[in-house]
């Protein structure tokens, strides 16, 4: 009898748990650890969006100059803290590289690769697995007060229509009041994208969290890597908080901590965490029915069979612990301005979590270069649950020696 491979995972988060199951489903003993509790970090309080239309990177024309207009303005909703640290500059270098038309699309189609089959796999998981996280495929608007930014606009709409086929039926200010009252009369519009979808993250993990105990997986939560033990290239066990585990094959998909675990790694990755917030209350009396974003504040708002959440925001301050309610408030300033009852009448959550940051947009997945048997699978920027379902396939069939559905060359580490 084969005996079976063991692979140790180490990061609780929505690729973690994903790339659990689909290990487990190729007949690996699949240990995972996690330093806090399972979907405790970016996973837990996101805005729950699945949108392959969010397919265009952060580093793109133009945004130098708005990365440099926002750099000492606390106000804006994109915030950097002046501080003298060389990885930040460097980071901010290379991306200001990167901020032209054809990185952008090279960029796009590396994340597309990934954003497409998540769809579709996150579809087929739900039904196949009775996975109950109020999940709606009803799309994504994005509104704009100003009628010169929803004209502005359409050059990002012909772009995504050209470049991966996504379709958006523009609705000017009375069509988009007929479709969600919840909207103030003085919005202009908003481009509408059907085929997104949304969903609430904590039960999504909470779900995750089952399917994976059901299937064997072995769950060690408050248990943090403290190091490998490397013999010859080649991982055997890691050292951690609940002692050693012995493995064929380790996994890090710690987000943006990976940034961090280069003496455990022996790789240093260029992540930078951009801190994100978001509010989750009651559903307001005149309730959204479709998520939405409005780009003019980079606001997101999701509503929720059992809540409604407000979010985004991108603060570039470090492993920051603190909530700044400055940035708690520029979120409620900025529903306020397109929402006829912004708010909910009970306050059930603020919350923060580092998202994990490339220059490029595209996260790390594949070997590390360090080590014969160790992955990583990290820095999936701001669209890790959009992605997890076709990231845990391909690390699952990188680590099995499979041919991969996807070319992995995009996200390889170094590049």
């Amino acid at each position: 009898m084969t005996q079976r491979r063991r692979a140790l995972i180490v990061g609780g988060g929505v690729i973690g748990v994903t790339s659990a199951y689909y290990l487990s489903e190729r007949n690996w003993d699949v240990t995972l650890i996690e330093k806090e509790s399972i979907g405790g970090g970016c996973s837990h309080g996101n805005c729950g969006l699945i949108c392959p239309s969010d397919v265009l990177p952060l580093a793109s024309p133009g945004a130098i100059r708005k990365t440099l207009a926002a750099m000492c303005r606390g106000r804006s909703p994109l915030y950097i803290k002046p501080r003298l640290t060389p990885r930040l500059w460097s980071w901010l270098l290379k991306f200001a590289l990167r901020c032209n038309p054809r990185d952008m699309i090279r960029s796009a189609h590396g994340r597309m690769a990934l954003l497409e089959p998540s769809m579709l796999m996150y579809q087929q998981l739900f039904d196949r697995l009775e996975i109950d996280c109020e999940w709606q495929h009803r799309g994504l608007l994005y509104v704009f007060q100003s009628l010169k930014g929803l004209d502005a606009y359409s050059s990002t709409d012909e772009t995504l229509s050209e470049e991966f086929g996504l379709i958006a039926r523009r609705l000017e200010s009375q069509e988009l009041h007929s479709l969600d009252p919840s909207l103030k009369d003085s919005v202009a519009g908003a481009w509408y994208y059907e085929d997104d979808g949304h969903l609430r993250p904590d039960r999504l993990m909470s779900e995750w969290k089952r399917i994976l105990i059901e299937a064997g997986v072995q769950i060690h939560e408050n248990t943090e890597m403290q190091g490998l033990d490397v013999r010859q290239g080649t991982v055997v066990s890691a050292e951690t908080s609940s002692g050693d585990f012995d493995a064929d094959a380790v996994l890090v998909a710690t987000g943006a901590v990976a940034a961090q675990m280069k003496r455990q790694i022996g790789v240093r990755l260029p992540i930078e965490p951009g801190k994100g917030y978001s509010i989750t209350m009651s559903r307001p009396s005149i309730c959204p029915e479709i998520p939405m974003l409005f780009p003019e504040h980079k606001i997101a708002v999701t509503p929720m069979n059992t809540g409604y959440r407000l979010g985004s925001t991108m603060e570039f301050s470090g492993f920051d612990t603190r909530i700044n309610q400055k940035r708690i408030n520029l979120i409620r300033k900025s529903a306020e301005v397109y929402m006829r009852e912004p708010f909910g009448d009970e306050l059930h959550e603020q919350w923060y979590g580092w998202r994990p940051m490339t220059y490029d947009g595209l996260p790390f997945i594949g070997p590390a270069p360090s080590m014969k048997n160790l992955f990583v699978a990290a820095a999936h920027n701001m669209l890790g649950l959009s992605m997890a379902p076709a990231t845990g396939r391909l690390v699952a069939e990188l680590m099995s020696d499979e041919r991969p559905f996807i070319d992995p060359t995009p996200y390889r580490i170094g590049r």
